[in-house]
């Protein structure tokens, strides 16, 4: 290493000091506004944007709100199911008495098999006061509905006749009949066979002639009995109607 000479020139040498500019209000002021703005920054920077939160936070925010809604909706399952259970308790009960009354309220066809041949209305000029249904002779036929026997026997054009008082205050008329199974007084339940078919009396054919009294006087078996869950056109009967 070669040794600095005395008279190779400082690079230091000569030079002046720069002095210190004085601090003023200014720079004071300035400072501070910088700092304070470095200082609102960084509480910016910490404030959490929702796009950075990590996921499995929102994962467990989702799971809270859909156990919530899952809560709700088996509370809501819940309460119908309680009231699907007492309605479903009073449909029995009901269904029950139903069962119970049955026999009292229903209406039925008179004939297991028939065919319709004459409806009630003006015929040659006279009322043709019920219905007839054909069917071969001796066969079963049954009360419509349930009541008691007022008169059983020969009766002149409607040959041997059965007349039945419902509870409901209506009358049936049941003529031409071969033989009759009950007499006077009985009580019959709906259903109950209480005659065969025959060609008795005022007839043209075996057939079942039927007639419904209301207030005594004779009125169109058909809608009343279909009212009454008995359609004798369509050979249906539901007597739970």
């Amino acid at each position: 290493m070669r040794q600095r000479l005395s008279s190779e020139p400082d690079r230091y040498r000569g030079r002046r000091r720069v002095p210190t500019p004085p601090r003023s209000r200014y720079a004071v002021v300035g400072t501070a506004a910088f700092v304070g703005a470095g200082v609102v920054a960084l509480g910016a920077a910490n404030l959490t944007d929702y796009k950075d939160v990590h996921q499995s936070v929102l994962h467990d925010l989702d799971s809270a709100q859909i156990s919530q809604d899952i809560q709700a909706r088996n509370g809501d399952k819940a309460d119908r199911s309680e009231r699907a259970g007492t309605e479903s308790t009073d449909t029995t009960a009901a269904k029950t008495l139903s069962d119970a009354d049955v026999e009292a309220q229903a209406w039925v066809l008179p004939l297991q098999d028939y065919t319709f041949t004459a409806p009630f209305g003006m015929r040659l000029g006279k009322l043709h006061s019920g219905i007839d249904l054909a069917a071969p002779e001796g066969s079963p036929y049954q009360a419509v509905h349930a009541g008691t026997v007022t008169s059983a026997g020969y009766q002149g054009g409607y040959g041997f006749a059965i007349t039945i008082k419902h509870t409901d205050g209506t009358e049936a008329v049941y003529a031409h009949s071969h033989r009759l199974l009950v007499k006077t007084g009985d009580v019959v339940k709906a259903g109950q066979v209480i005659g065969t078919v025959g060609n008795t009396g005022y007839s043209y054919g075996t057939h079942l002639h039927l007639e419904i009294h209301v207030a005594g006087k004779p009125v169109d078996p058909i809608p009343l009995m279909r009212e009454n869950g008995a359609d004798v056109k369509l050979k249906i009967e539901s007597p739970y109607s």
